[in-house]
């Protein structure tokens, strides 16, 4: 799908906040509510929005203690990789993962309340996952920059 100036304006408004009115998107690109309403549906149509979410305060949910957990696979033979796969989508505490290049296979974002919760999680979760050959976690220490947004 082609997307024009107005189309990014728009997807730039909905990352900043979802919540507003279509009458206050047509108000900031000098369009009608309808033009906007159909201009929604055409990028979730498109899979250009896939969904749409609350934000929440991790401190406030005491989940702001965040580990980047980097994982190795000790066998990558297809099936390894998709139960791997599998079983990590099945864990709560990983709000992300990546399949990358380099040392490593993954890079999970973990995030629980504290180093202890963090130390029952590897053990009695993420190690009961087979073929699993090494580990290595990253204790975040602050936050720089966050971002939901996609950058169009």
């Amino acid at each position: 799908m082609e997307l024009d100036n107005t189309d990014i304006q728009l997807i730039k408004l909905l990352q900043e906040d979802c919540k507003k009115t279509t009458k206050q998107y047509a108000d900031n690109l000098h369009l009608s509510k309808t033009a906007v309403y159909e201009r929604i549906r055409r990028l979730e149509r498109n899979k250009v929005i896939t969904n749409y979410v609350a934000l929440v305060d991790k401190e406030k949910v005491q989940r702001n203690f965040t580990v980047l957990c980097h994982i190795r696979l000790a066998q990558h033979t297809k099936e390894n990789v998709l139960r791997f796969e599998r079983e990590i989508l099945k864990l709560e505490e990983v709000s992300e993962c990546f399949h990358v290049s380099g040392d490593y296979d993954y890079i999970l974002k973990v995030n629980v309340e504290n180093m202890k919760k963090y130390r029952e999680f590897m053990v009695t979760k993420l190690t009961a996952i087979s073929n699993i050959g090494n580990t290595q976690s990253s204790f975040t220490i602050k936050e720089v920059k966050h971002s939901t947004a996609v950058s169009i």
